[in-house]
C-alpha cells in the first residue's frame, strides 16, 4: 500500500479534528452548517492546540471574538481553518528566525 501524500494526510486530519467537535446546527441557525460553540472551540484549542490559557473565560472570549468574523456566535470551518493557518505561520516564523530554518535531512 502506498503512503499518503503527507499534505492531504494533514488536511485530513484538519478537516476531522473540526468535524470530532463541531455541532450541526438547524437550518436557521448558522445555515445548518456545522460550526464550533464557545464551548466546542475551548476543547479544540485545549485538547488539540495545547492552550491551556482558554481555561481562563476572559481569554477564551477573546479566542472566540478574534476568530468569529462574521459575528454569528459560533466558529465556521473556513475561521477555523484560518485560526489553524495563522499558528502553522507563526511557527514556520520561528523556525525562520531563531532557529534558522528546518532541517529534515
Amino acid at each position: 500500500m502506498a503512503n499518503k501524500p503527507r499534505v492531504m494526510e494533514a488536511i485530513g486530519t484538519l478537516v476531522q479534528v473540526f468535524h470530532e467537535h463541531a455541532s450541526k446546527h438547524k437550518e436557521s441557525e448558522s445555515g445548518g452548517q456545522f460550526t464550533l460553540s464557545k464551548a466546542e472551540l475551548k476543547e479544540i484549542a485545549k485538547e488539540e492546540m495545547g492552550l491551556d490559557s482558554v481555561k481562563d473565560s476572559a481569554k477564551l472570549d477573546e479566542l472566540m471574538k478574534e476568530l468569529d468574523d462574521d459575528l454569528d456566535g459560533q466558529v465556521n470551518f473556513k475561521e477555523y481553518l484560518e485560526w489553524v493557518t495563522n499558528a502553522a505561520s507563526a511557527a514556520n516564523n520561528f523556525l525562520e528566525t531563531y532557529l534558522g530554518g528546518f532541517s529534515f535531512n
